[in-house]
C-alpha cells in the first residue's frame, strides 16, 4: 500500500521518462515525477466517459496533506458534475505571458525552478534571467495570451533580438547608473531558451499542452574552444589562492571559482 507522504515525495527517483506514483488510500490522487526532477500533485478522473487529469500544483508549492485535501475538494466537484480540468482551461485562457513570467519569477524567487543538476538556480541566475525577461520577453510578446503562442511566434521574437530591436539604455538603481541593453545571436538564443524554460513551466502547471518553443532553430552561442590543461588548473589554482589572501579581491575570487 502506497500513501503519498513527504518521505514517498523526497524518495521519489527520476526516470527517464515523467511517471506517476499513485495514492492507494485516496484513488485518482497521484503525484507526477518530471524528468527534470520536479514534482506535481495530480488528480485523474472520469467525466462524460473521458479520463481527465488535474495538476494541483508543484511540491514546494503544495505539500502532500494540503495536496491530499484539494484532491478531495476536486473529487467533489467531479461528484457534482464540473469538470475541473475544463474549468482551468477556461480560467487560463486569458493569462498573458506577462503573468505567466509573474508566476514563474515568483517560483524562482522561492527556489522552486531547478537549473542545472535539479538544484535552485544561483541569485546571479535570477538576475540575469530577471533581465532577460523584463528587457525582452515582456516587451515583444508579454501582452499576448500564453495558450495562442505559435512556434511562429517564437522564431520572430528570436530574429527581433538577433537584429537588435530591443537595444535601449536603461537607468539603474546606481546613481546615475545605466545599462546598455543589446540584442544579438548570443542574447537571442540565451533569452530563447529561457522563454522556452518559462513554457516548460506552463506546461507542468497545466496552464498549456505544449510547448511552442520545442524545436526552435537557435544560433549557437558562444563555444569554449579548449579547457585549460591540467597544468594551467594548477597555475590558476595558486593564483586565486594567493588573490585570495587579500580582502580586495576575495568578492572576485569567489566568482571566478563558482564560474569554473
Amino acid at each position: 500500500m502506497v500513501k503519498i507522504t513527504k518521505r514517498v515525495v523526497d524518495a521519489a527517483e527520476v526516470r527517464e521518462k515523467d511517471y506517476v506514483i499513485w495514492d492507494d488510500e485516496l484513488p485518482g490522487f497521484g503525484l507526477g515525477v518530471f524528468t527534470s526532477g520536479k514534482r506535481s500533485y495530480v488528480v485523474q478522473y472520469r467525466v462524460r466517459g473521458r479520463s481527465r487529469r488535474y495538476t494541483i500544483g508543484l511540491h514546494g508549492v503544495w505539500a502532500p496533506e494540503t495536496a491530499r485535501q484539494e484532491a478531495k475538494v476536486q473529487f467533489g466537484r467531479v461528484a457534482a458534475g464540473d469538470d475541473p480540468v475544463e474549468d482551468r482551461q477556461l480560467n487560463h485562457r486569458a493569462i498573458t505571458l506577462k503573468e505567466l513570467c509573474t508566476r514563474y519569477l515568483t517560483d524562482l524567487q522561492a527556489g522552486l525552478i531547478l537549473g542545472k543538476g535539479g538544484r535552485p538556480k544561483k541569485a546571479s541566475t535570477i538576475v540575469t534571467d530577471t533581465g532577460r525577461i523584463e528587457r525582452h520577453i515582456i516587451p515583444f510578446i508579454g501582452t499576448r495570451r500564453v495558450k495562442d503562442l505559435t512556434k511562429t511566434d517564437i522564431n520572430k521574437v528570436l530574429k527581433d533580438i538577433m537584429a537588435g530591436k530591443t537595444r535601449v539604455s536603461v537607468k539603474t538603481k546606481k546613481l546615475r547608473g545605466k545599462a546598455i541593453v543589446r540584442g544579438g545571436a548570443g542574447t537571442a538564443t540565451r533569452t530563447v531558451g529561457l522563454l522556452g524554460g518559462i513554457l516548460t513551466y506552463a506546461v507542468e502547471a497545466g496552464i498549456i499542452e505544449s510547448n511552442p518553443a520545442h524545436g526552435v532553430r537557435k544560433p549557437k552561442d558562444n563555444v569554449r574552444k579548449r579547457r585549460l590543461s591540467e597544468t594551467e588548473y594548477r597555475i590558476l589554482g595558486r593564483m586565486l589562492r594567493d588573490a585570495a589572501k587579500d580582502e580586495k579581491y576575495a568578492t572576485a575570487v569567489d566568482i571566478i571559482r563558482q564560474s569554473r
